[in-house]
């Protein structure tokens, strides 16, 4: 390796990407793969400056593949095709983020020339040819960027990394991190700190707004004068919410919501509250927030946006979606689609509908970013009362509510508390196809439909989440014993079941992981908040990924792999072939004469080559005399400062 590459991130400019970086999907990959590569850029989006593009013929572009493992080279390697594998069991968004980061020009956190102050390496603990991923760089050629250590960093290796038996690699100094190193769920806070400082990034690309009304200008939003009431910043209402979602009353001297006090406003009573001006970009944007009502069923949270226009500059309204429903002593998630291309506001309009109404409606953790919406959402209340007493195994298993994919695909999700019988102490998660109303005009097996579980961090700033998931790909091929298929009709591969109110349907088999996030993760974050838990549930198609080879080559970006130059740019009676899919020259020659350079623009002959071949001689005597004694002061120099360690090009993870 060059001394550029021995840094926690490489310095130089030559190792950067540019900020939109060129990819292929390799058809090798597994499909389920290839869909959460795509989540991952969109993470990537979410929380940094860096995009990803098709590769359309750029000289430097990121091929992604079903390799041995998962593995990156660090920094741009300026090879033009550079290799990233995702390989058996590397489909993880985490991990796809990890090893994106390596080729953004990133080494393991454990690499760092600090790390002996937080970590202690096993060495005899390590298979053997894996030492290299452990290895230590100095501060004279190691930057980590002024940033902290991170044990949460999806960089960091795990206590169990490349172990030859069954102790730890990887001991923290602070016994309290064992189990926190290695996390692969998204990315930490000092690792978008790193990162969004080595690309010098100043915004992140689909964050638009967040806002938990923690400041006094709550967030640039306004009040409208067209309405008969007004919306108030509160930290709490007698008839509830009690406390604000974003603190849940734990900060003295902070927590606070807007609320609409429908109890003291009469019947058909409005209060618009209207987001600050904002731009899109995508033309889609997924509005998330926290709505608590305390008033009467009858009020409502209608939803729109304000749309401005070189014709209209006072912007026309546009209704999205209203909200109602009888009152709940706790706080509902809500996403809300909108399909924006213009300058907008989003405005919140309370209304007050009939009867009685002792509260009012609430809203709290705004959060607007140029995302697509989950589907559906699993509201899991008493959560840690589930916790306490559900058994491992069967037992102690929860059924979603059923619901439907886009194409018509009835399914359901299966959540193991306290883990399964082989594997307690975790939580546990299965996606299951079940009868549904579509089944006779559907395509069965089951083909190429993305199922995508989200455990949401439920932090109140979209970009500081490290939510957890796993995706499942229906795949049309995949056996069930040894005749049927998995993900054929749940009548045919199903056994019978019943939901709550007695109706019976067929369950089809479910397919996940016995090892979603252990217990201590959980508690680690915000998952459980008001002692309830969001799963984020969406069936996709991705179909259209099956072949994802690009169509274009580096020389002829409008042809598909040529086989024959469509122009010859060759000189002088040139011959031009495809290699690697270039144009290339292939000169002609005679008997002591020739034509070279990339276009045989240049004739040689016998008698030129005579006069440089005495020239090169004595020229080739004198260099070589002097890189000899060169060559010697410098082995001197390197054998005394020792041996320098071997390092594999590529980390694995």
């Amino acid at each position: 390796l060059s001394h550029m590459q021995e840094r926690n991130s490489i310095i130089g400019d030559n190792y950067r990407w540019p900020h939109v970086i060129p990819y292929v999907l390799d058809d090798s990959l597994e499909m389920n793969a290839k869909g959460l590569i795509l989540k991952a850029f969109e993470q990537y989006r979410l929380k940094t400056c860096i995009d990803f593009k098709p590769w359309e013929g750029e000289e430097n572009y990121i091929s992604v593949f079903k390799g041995s493992g998962c593995w990156s080279s660090v920094g741009n390697r300026q090879v033009g095709l550079q290799q990233l594998s995702i390989g058996e069991n590397c489909d993880r968004i985490g991990t796809i983020q990890h090893e994106f980061l390596h080729a953004l020009g990133f080494w393991h956190e454990q690499s760092r020339s600090d790390r002996d102050d937080y970590v202690s390496i096993i060495w005899d603990r390590i298979q053997s040819g894996k030492e290299h991923n452990f290895n230590k760089y100095d501060d004279k050629t190691s930057d980590s960027l002024n940033v902290p250590y991170d044990y949460t960093s999806v960089m960091h290796y795990s206590q169990t990394a490349f172990r030859n038996g069954t102790e730890p690699t990887i001991v923290t100094n602070i016994p309290d991190f064992m189990d926190v190193i290695g996390q692969r769920m998204d990315f930490s806070d000092y690792d978008l700190q790193k990162l969004n400082r080595l690309y010098n990034c100043s915004s992140s690309l689909s964050f638009m707004d967040t806002c938990s009304f923690e400041l006094e200008n709550i967030c640039g939003m306004i009040q409208s004068s067209d309405d008969s009431s007004d919306w108030q910043r509160l930290s709490q209402v007698p008839t509830g919410p009690h406390t604000d979602h974003t603190n849940m009353g734990e900060c003295e001297g902070s927590g606070y919501f807007m609320h609409f006090n429908t109890s003291a406003v009469t019947q058909g009573s409005t209060a618009f509250l209207e987001s600050r001006i904002l731009y899109p970009k995508r033309g889609f944007q997924c509005l998330q927030f926290y709505f608590y009502n305390s008033g009467n069923e009858s009020d409502l949270l209608r939803v729109w946006v304000r749309e401005y226009s070189s014709a209209d500059p006072n912007g026309t309204l546009r209704f999205i979606e209203q909200i109602k429903g009888a009152p709940a002593n706790y706080w509902q998630l809500h996403h809300i689609s909108l399909n924006v291309t213009s300058k907008f506001r989003v405005v919140f309009e309370g209304v007050r509908g009939t009867g009685l109404s002792n509260g009012g409606l609430s809203i709290d953790d705004i959060n607007l970013s140029e995302t697509q919406c989950p589907h559906h959402v699993w509201h899991i209340r008493n959560f840690t009362h589930l916790l306490n007493t559900s058994p491992a195994g069967t037992a102690g298993r929860i059924y979603s509510p059923p619901f439907y994919s886009s194409k018509g695909y009835a399914f359901q999700v299966s959540l193991y508390v306290n883990g399964t019988a082989d594997s307690p102490f975790n939580l546990a998660i299965y996606l299951h196809l079940i009868s549904g109303a579509n089944d006779d005009q559907l395509q069965w097996p089951c083909a190429w439909q993305q199922g995508t579980m989200i455990l949401l961090d439920q932090h109140p700033d979209i970009r500081h989440r490290m939510s957890n998931q796993r995706s499942i790909t229906t795949d049309p091929q995949k056996l069930s014993g040894s005749s049927n298929y998995f993900w054929d009709r749940p009548d045919k591969v199903g056994s019978a079941a019943s939901f709550p109110n007695g109706t019976a349907f067929m369950r089809g088999p479910g397919s996940g992981t016995s090892a979603f996030l252990t217990h201590q993760r959980l508690r680690s974050r915000n998952f459980i908040k008001e002692d309830s838990i969001y799963i984020l549930l969406t069936m996709e198609d991705i179909s259209h990924l099956v072949s994802t080879q690009p169509s274009v080559s580096p020389t002829f970006p409008d042809i598909d792999t040529p086989d024959s130059c469509p122009d010859n740019p060759c000189e002088n009676d040139g011959v031009c072939v495809i290699v690697d899919r270039k144009a290339v020259c292939r000169c002609p020659a005679g008997d002591n004469w020739w034509y070279m350079g990339e276009k045989c623009e240049r004739k040689g002959s016998t008698q030129e080559n005579t006069i440089i071949a005495v020239s090169s001689s004595i020229t080739v005597f004198v260099v070589m005399l002097i890189v000899t004694i060169t060559t010697a002061v410098c082995l001197k120099k390197k054998y005394i400062k020792g041996k320098e360690k071997v390092e594999s090009l590529a980390l694995e993870e």
